[in-house]
């Protein structure tokens, strides 16, 4: 019987996230299109002698108590199945926090998978994604990975065709880190809903549909139809990020718009030669800067166990 287990927890970026509803439950209803990308970090699950949960992370501002959503997994496990015992997770960290790229929701989802691998439970990925979704709304997809329609509060999820060749350039100020609650009450707050400039051109079934069409010309067309409403709260009140946004733009690509609730801005490159030169050119002492690439089907199905 194996006792530790190592994965990857792929971050993601939103290529379109619409707010189409307030929810009595606090959260909003919304319509994204979510999508696995190759910066991860490592998640190290080892079975203990005691039953406690223990986690450690090389990134020393990540909490390791329970307010951690590793932690948060461990415990919702542990709850469900009494006889797995202590677990320690260590987390190399990666994935900047406070980024819009749902580090914390991919280090949960890789928990809860491990946990599963770990002492052979049999799970499904729906059942898995059950579990997700009671942590948080970003989990479920973390689970599934790859290139999704999410709806509801972002648990409810429709696959959709890979996005087998995007090519990206991400970038994140090193100073600026957004909470994501607070993007979402601000946008409640200043009654954004009512004055939606999408609402009613079905912008969300564009870029399905150019999705489903496939080649390059999918990704061309991804790059015209890109809409992010947090950019209207985040924007506004961190003009360094509506001024990376612009500068990116500048660079010829493809598209660019700011992920999740920020502060990551992304740029679809044409190539991973022109993704490099686009990185290069915006490169500053304030700015860290990935060229990634889309991920196909779950990072979860690459693992190491001993």
């Amino acid at each position: 019987m194996i006792s530790r287990i190592s994965l990857k927890a792929a971050a993601k970026i939103n290529l379109y996230l619409e707010i189409t509803g307030n929810r009595s439950d606090g959260y909003h209803d919304l319509v994204m299109v979510l999508q696995s990308i190759d910066l991860c970090d490592r998640v190290d699950i080892r079975k203990i002698g005691t039953d406690e949960i223990q986690v450690l992370c090389t990134n020393p501002e990540v909490p390791c108590d329970r307010t951690n959503l590793a932690y948060k997994a461990a415990a919702l496990m542990q709850s469900v199945y009494p006889n797995i015992g202590g677990i320690e997770i260590a987390i190399d960290k990666q994935i900047p926090m406070g980024a819009g790229l749902a580090g914390g929701s991919a280090n949960a989802a890789a928990v809860l998978v491990g946990i599963d691998r770990l002492w052979d439970l049999g799970l499904t990925q729906a059942q898995l994604c059950d579990f997700a979704a009671q942590l948080g709304s970003d989990i479920p997809f973390c689970v599934s990975g790859g290139t999704s329609l999410a709806t509801g509060r972002g648990e409810i999820l429709s696959p959709l065709p890979d996005l087998t060749d995007l090519v990206l350039v991400v970038c994140k100020p090193r100073n600026i880190a957004i909470a994501t609650a607070w993007a979402y009450q601000t946008f409640r707050a200043q009654g954004l809903l009512a004055t939606s400039t999408v609402k009613d051109q079905n912008l969300s079934s564009q870029i399905v549909n150019a999705i489903a069409s496939g080649g390059d010309s999918a990704i061309n067309k991804l790059g015209r139809l890109l809409y992010n409403d947090l950019e209207r709260v985040v924007l506004p009140a961190y003009p360094a990020i509506a001024d990376l946004k612009n500068r990116l733009l500048d660079q010829e690509c493809i598209g660019a718009m700011m992920s999740g609730s920020g502060s990551t801005v992304f740029a679809i490159a044409p190539d991973l030669d022109r993704a490099y030169q686009i990185a290069e050119a915006i490169k500053t002492d304030e700015l860290d800067v990935w060229v990634v690439k889309s991920l196909i089907g779950s990072v979860f199905d690459s693992y190491s166990s001993s």
